[in-house]
């Protein structure tokens, strides 16, 4: 039998994830995603799908992040009907991304008089035709197709697709978690697959080990006290955060540093951060024993969550050594511009960037070494230190992803590299071929390939 394999995002960039498995009689959509960083990602999003949304039968959502999520509710705009699935923290967390979407849109659509890809009723719909599915869970499909979600390690519930029909299978990695992670486990590899379509962000470099990274968060934290200093952390509200969070949490509790006042000023994150604590079963085995044990791996001395303007307008009024942690994690929105057009030109700064900085973000800007930027229209000096700890991506590295796909590809016929840049992926793609011999590939944008599934 065959079936078309469609490429219609996530290609030659690492965002906008959206695969398609069309068997003939069946049209599954893997993830749908929101185009991000680049200056023309909000006409990008508005643009109508290549396919019919009336047409897809089925959608698969691997994890929660914008950049799997975010057209969602403009796919039910467009006449998607069909089921949803996803893992249970993944819908949870889906539901309070989509509201915080919407927010902003609301007012950026009132600002520039022009309509938002989508409204609260195609929200409620589109959760209204979700189910969840725990890992390891088969979900019969129509045409003898069944899907399994299986850990992907990458953030709270987050999955890889199996897809399976008459002895064959494909695998849909989504994003791939670094190893080790602060919250959760090692993800699971793939075996005896046939196709499999991966992420490469980090598909052309190694991350430093966990211990180089909790050293150097510790060594920034020890400098911003001895400096009386600001540590500033532009963070992903989902995963990052919390396990930033986590990790100065034991530092402060186990002595390694003093307790120093700390503001989570993200009132996105500080909502995930409840879906955590609701989680619990989805965290690796050592962090749910140490939350037995009585920590609340979420607090500690001094920190404090900052949900509304005013307490976080407060911050600036502390004098004393501190670390904002605020969203969001590429500069390009969020309250961390606030605080970076008031703390940048100031040499006693830090800028921690704790995750991948897409091309064109301010936050790219900063680490490529930008002196001046221009922030919401603001000129403004970096005299502050930017430093890039990659350490703490919630996504695996170039060794980690070759591993992945060497766990059981001796039957592949074919490996999809995509949902990265374009030379992250090239890259990955001519290692797959030269080190373990597999039939690796980086599709075109809107590529339609046939595969025998």
């Amino acid at each position: 039998m065959s079936s078309t394999l469609g490429f219609y995002g996530g290609v030659g960039s690492v965002t906008g994830a959206n695969f398609m498995l069309d068997t003939g009689k069946l049209a599954v959509l893997v993830d749908c995603g929101l185009v991000q960083g680049d200056k023309f990602a909000k006409e990008v999003n508005a643009k109508p799908f290549v396919y019919d949304a009336k047409k897809v039968d089925i959608l698969f959502v691997t994890h929660a992040h914008a950049d799997h999520i975010g057209r969602i509710p403009k796919l039910v705009r467009d006449g998607f009907r069909g089921k949803i699935y996803s893992t249970e923290p993944t819908k949870a967390l889906a539901a309070i991304m989509f509201e915080d979407a919407l927010h902003i849109m609301l007012y950026e659509a009132k600002r520039d008089k022009q309509p938002p890809m989508y409204g609260e009723e195609d929200i409620e719909l589109a959760l209204s035709l979700w189910d969840t599915r725990g890992y390891s869970e088969a979900i019969s499909l129509e045409d003898d197709v069944t899907a399994t979600f299986f850990d992907a390690g990458h953030i709270l519930g987050s999955a890889m697709v199996h897809f399976e029909r008459d002895g064959k299978k494909i695998v849909f990695t989504g994003d791939i978690g670094n190893v080790p992670q602060p919250l959760l486990g090692k993800p699971d590899i793939p075996k005896n697959y046939d196709y499999m379509v991966m992420e490469s962000v980090y598909g052309d470099r190694v991350h430093e080990e966990v211990e180089e990274r909790v050293a150097i968060l510790q060594h920034h934290i020890e400098e911003t006290i001895r400096t009386n200093g600001t540590l500033i952390i532009p963070a992903f509200s989902l995963e990052r955060t919390q396990g930033i969070i986590f990790e100065i949490n034991n530092m402060i509790e186990s002595g390694k540093v003093p307790a120093i006042k700390t503001y989570l000023d993200s009132p996105l994150a500080i909502r995930v951060t409840s879906v955590y604590r609701d989680s619990i079963e989805y965290l690796k085995p050592e962090v749910q024993e140490q939350i037995k044990a009585g920590d609340d791996i979420f607090s500690f001395d001094g920190l404090s969550f900052t949900e509304t303007v005013k307490e976080s307008n407060q911050i600036a009024r502390f004098n004393g050594p501190k670390i904002i942690i605020a969203g969001s994690g590429m500069s390009h929105g969020g309250r961390i511009r606030d605080h970076e057009k008031r703390y940048l030109d100031d040499d006693n700064t830090t800028l921690l960037l704790v995750g991948y900085q897409t091309a064109g973000s301010v936050g790219r800007l900063l680490q490529d070494g930008a002196k001046h930027i221009k922030i919401d229209g603001m000129d403004v000096k970096v005299n502050a230190k930017v430093v890039t700890i990659r350490g703490f991506s919630g996504h695996a590295d170039r060794n980690q992803l070759i591993d992945l796909v060497n766990g059981g590809c001796e039957n592949a016929k074919q490996v999809f590299v995509a949902m990265g840049e374009e030379r992250s992926s090239l890259f990955l793609t001519q290692r797959l071929r030269d080190y373990l011999g597999v039939n690796a590939l980086a599709p075109d944008e809107n590529a339609e390939i046939e595969i025998d599934f």
